[in-house]
């Protein structure tokens, strides 16, 4: 398949990211939902298109999405879309909380939280034992699959990855989303996990958990402030720091065995280039495909009035080669 090359309408960053996320006309594809309880008795939910009979071979499409995303999100309509078209069966794991019913525990999900996503693995392995299993994650969704990836290293049962706009070190893409108009990207994911958090203080005595009271909730303007008052001690971190430190995915890149594919683009607004792996710290099942141009989540070509969604054909065309 062809590099990703934009239009000169298309090669601006912000264009690429808004687009891709705010403009993008919905599918509205035939889903099929299904609750799965995880081992601590949560529970969250998970959209099938085109869900396969358990004695098919049908090779499957497992989809993680990215922070504040769900089912609903252009990007994992299109890519279920594509998947279909192709031959693949899809679901898409919404993280606690994202499917638009609340979760039970006063806990959520977060950029390392890799034991939901692979009990759900297994459990669609054990009923499709026929079928090959392949996985994709975009952005948060990605960084998390990575590190599952490199944590189960040869003993991975995923046929192949793709990972989309990877946050690999994530100390240093809160600094960056925190800087110029990319504060516009960290307000608008903010605005939506606040107000989730808010929720949590109905069902759960959050000031005890957190010491954080709810009136405040409106004032956390950073990641860094989110992470460290609710996501570090909800989910047994020390401080956001301590969780960014054991959860980016950069250093388990070099245990992948899964052959896996990181597209990335050199303009994405809610990163850094300093978290680019060098060579050295990637495993030979690993292939680093880097653009110019993209944003984040994007890699749109064709024109603003007809635009041509590169990203999706070219994930399903890294499957098809390993299929």
């Amino acid at each position: 398949m062809k590099p990703f090359n934009p239009s000169f309408c298309l090669k601006n960053r912000h264009i690429q990211t808004l687009y891709s996320s705010f403009f993008r006309k919905s599918l509205h594809l035939d889903l099929e939902i299904e609750e799965f309880t995880l081992p601590d008795g949560d529970f969250v939910e998970c959209h099938w298109y085109d869900k396969p009979l358990k004695s098919s071979n049908t090779p499957i499409v497992i989809l993680f999405h990215g922070l504040a995303g769900s089912y609903k999100s252009p990007y994992i309509q299109g890519a279920m879309n594509e998947a279909k078209r192709n031959g693949f069966a899809s679901v898409v794991m919404n993280f606690r909380g994202c499917s638009g019913k609340e979760n039970r525990l006063a806990r959520a999900y977060h950029s390392g939280d890799s034991d939901d996503a692979l009990s759900w693995i297994d459990s669609v392995i054990t009923r499709f034992p026929n079928s090959k299993i392949f996985t994709v994650g975009y952005s948060l969704g990605a960084n998390m699959m990575l590190k599952l990836l490199g944590e189960l290293g040869k003993s991975s049962p995923i046929t192949a990855s793709v990972a989309v706009s990877a946050p690999l070190q994530l100390d240093i893409c809160a600094d960056a989303i925190n800087r110029g108009f990319s504060k516009f990207y960290q307000w608008h994911l903010l605005k939506a996990l606040n107000i989730s958090l808010e929720e949590k203080y109905q069902k759960h005595n959050m000031e005890k958990l957190i010491n954080f009271k709810k009136s405040d909730v409106k004032n956390i303007k950073t990641f860094w402030e989110f992470d460290n008052i609710y996501t570090a001690p909800m989910h047994g971190f020390k401080s956001a720091q301590d969780y960014y430190t054991q959860c980016s995915s950069k250093q388990f890149l070099k245990d992948i065995q899964t052959p896996t594919l990181i597209i990335h683009s050199l303009d994405d607004p809610f990163m850094d280039n300093k978290m680019i792996p060098r060579p050295k710290e990637l495993s030979s099942s690993v292939t680093l495909e880097l653009s110019k141009y993209g944003g984040h989540v994007g890699f749109i070509e064709g024109t603003l009035w007809k635009p041509k969604y590169w990203l999706e054909k070219r994930v399903i065309d890294f499957f098809k080669m390993k299929k």
